[in-house]
């Protein structure tokens, strides 16, 4: 396999940072750069030596602030679509661009499953604003530049921000947590940097539903955590009906409980890049 040459939108990113360290163990495989594109400065860089563009820069926490709206579009759909058609102009084969589960709208109190037919509902500007550069995108595309569009659910592993670290905090620290039935896709970090080295060594694109082999269920997970920390916790049902009434009224009971899975069938890839399981995941997060 010839070398693969990757920039990366975004400095110190998180998926970013990962990828390049996942992508290391080959190391004359793949060349990696990373490049911020804050201010104009970019649209001087010659994106023509790269075979992929990696696009992870935006903003990705949820903010209902009304203020942040002209931002999120500023920033996750036009500064998107600014890179796309650079890349392009530049002669770049490959443009993948890291989506979200968002642009489907919230978790819900049912059992939730999306499957390719589900027409995307987003609920707040983050949503839309994701939704929108996907369909920018496609725009762009043509048979020299192929757009691969990755929808993930919940990102997680070491150093994550967000819900899990959270987690681990409460499975450390609480001797019993809700027994609450519920079923969540979620993404290992690992997992998904296989999943986007996988896709850039075939060229694809498309669009792409990675996510763990499992679904979670949040008190199974707790309890995982708590057994790879030394700690033992006990489940209980006692607040399940307070909590589900609570599902879509409270932001962070429906984060935490709520129903949110891609069908399985959606997520299968030719090859295997669930390589991490539960267990293990929580293992490499600590």
């Amino acid at each position: 396999m010839s070398q693969k040459r990757i920039l990366i939108t975004g400095n110190g990113s998180y998926v970013g940072a990962n990828l390049i360290d996942w992508l290391s163990q080959w190391p004359h495989n793949y060349l990696i750069e990373e490049i911020s594109v804050r201010g104009e400065e970019w649209k001087k860089k010659d994106f023509s030596i790269y075979d992929t563009v990696l696009h992870v820069a935006g903003i990705a926490h949820v903010s209902t602030d009304p203020k942040m709206e002209e931002l999120y579009y500023k920033v996750n759909r036009d500064l998107t679509i600014q890179v796309a058609e650079h890349a392009k102009k530049n002669g770049v084969k490959q443009f993948v661009f890291m989506s979200s589960i968002i642009v489907y709208g919230e978790s819900s109190r049912e059992k939730r499953v999306i499957d390719r037919n589900t027409i995307p509902t987003p609920s707040n500007f983050y949503g839309t604003s994701k939704l929108q550069a996907e369909e920018g995108l496609k725009f762009l595309e043509n048979n020299d530049f192929k757009v691969a569009i990755v929808r993930p659910p919940m990102i997680y592993g070491k150093h994550s921000k967000g819900n899990y670290p959270k987690l681990v905090k409460l499975a450390k620290t609480l001797p019993a947590f809700p027994d609450f039935e519920n079923e969540r896709s979620m993404l290992h970090i690992t997992n998904l940097c296989e999943f986007l080295r996988l896709i850039i060594d075939n060229e694809d694109y498309g669009l792409f539903f990675p996510q763990n082999k499992e679904y979670v269920k949040t008190s199974e997970m707790v309890k995982v955590i708590a057994e790879v920390h030394g700690k033992k916790i006990k489940l209980i049902k006692v607040f399940n009906g307070f909590l589900k009434l609570m599902i879509g009224q409270i932001n962070i009971v429906s984060k935490v409980f709520g129903n949110l899975i891609y069908d399985k069938s959606i997520s299968s890839y030719i090859e295997d890049y669930q390589i991490v399981d539960l267990k293990e995941s929580v293992e490499k997060s600590m």
